[in-house]
């Protein structure tokens, strides 16, 4: 059965909607990023670049490193952004555009995210490097999904009452990555991390200005929150999507985050942008060589 026209909506060159990219625009090793301005920090160590094309704040380049294709998109900030960028990926991947159809032989992309976050216990310094093992997700996305198989209930379950969970919000997720693409990504520099996913940057990561919080110790619970030896580590915006759509889609999903700031100390990196710059050059080494 073909696809409506109001589900798989296509522009007028017949690219994907939102990315703006047609099927061979895409490379099958995936490097998200938040910040639209990252792309070319990322895609200047290509060796050539073959695709530069954007809408919004969806921003494409795919090139070649070390004879390894590679795209680098940009997502912009939350979960709501990742909803858009996995499912559009996987359609350039995973759907006919001419016949509207669902390909039978499915195509497995490798997604590995670069972004910035902050850790919430003290013994992690800022400008370190840490790998998601596990994300959870207090933003709902997964929710709006059929899901069940990919959760792990028993962890949930644990953070729910340890951290006396209101029901008011969302119901925590938890996903893990994907152990093969997270060995390809490994090294003594990594430190393996359970991610928490937040749905804003302010009030839901404990940030106060002018707005009082509805609970003001929620970081203090999230970091003392322990179970089978795990703690949450950092906070950001994305991860968990990223691990829910991908395993859902049937994708490879690792999340590389560099520590910018350290939430326990107070600590800010004193220069960021060198800090992302090594863990972009990283990234693309291991990736260039798996």
């Amino acid at each position: 059965m073909s696809l409506e026209h109001s589900e798989l909506i296509l522009n007028a060159d017949g690219s994907i909607y939102h990315l703006n990219l047609l099927p061979d625009d895409l490379a099958e090793t995936i490097i998200l990023v938040g910040d639209q301005n990252r792309v070319p920090k990322v895609s200047q160590y290509f060796d050539s670049i073959e695709v530069k094309k954007g809408k919004r704040e969806f921003i494409t380049h795919t090139g070649t490193l070390n004879g390894k294709r590679i795209s680098v998109i940009s997502s912009g900030i939350g979960t709501d952004n990742i909803d858009i960028v996995l499912n559009e990926i996987d359609a350039l991947a995973n759907i006919d555009f001419k016949e509207r159809k669902i390909k039978e032989e499915h195509k497995q992309l490798r997604i590995v995210r670069i972004g910035t976050s902050g850790s919430i216990q003290a013994d992690i310094p800022v400008d370190s490097f840490v790998l998601s093992e596990y994300a959870i997700g207090f933003d709902g996305v997964l929710h709006f999904y059929a899901n069940e198989n990919i959760q792990h209930p028993e962890l949930t379950k644990a953070f729910v009452e340890q951290t006396n969970w209101s029901s008011n919000k969302p119901l925590p997720y938890i996903v893990k990555y994907d152990e093969n693409l997270g060995k390809t990504l490994t090294s003594n520099r990594i430190r393996l991390g359970f991610t928490g996913t937040n749905s804003g940057f302010y009030g839901p990561q404990g940030r106060v200005l002018r707005l009082a919080l509805d609970d003001k110790n929620f970081n203090a619970k999230l970091a003392s929150f322990e179970h089978n030896k795990l703690k949450v580590t950092n906070l950001e915006m994305e991860s968990s999507a990223i691990y829910a759509l991908s395993k859902l889609l049937g994708h490879r999903a690792a999340s590389l985050n560099c520590i910018i700031a350290n939430r326990s100390t107070g600590e800010f990196s004193k220069n960021p942008t060198l800090a992302i710059d090594s863990l972009i050059k990283y990234t693309l080494d291991k990736l260039s060589k798996d």
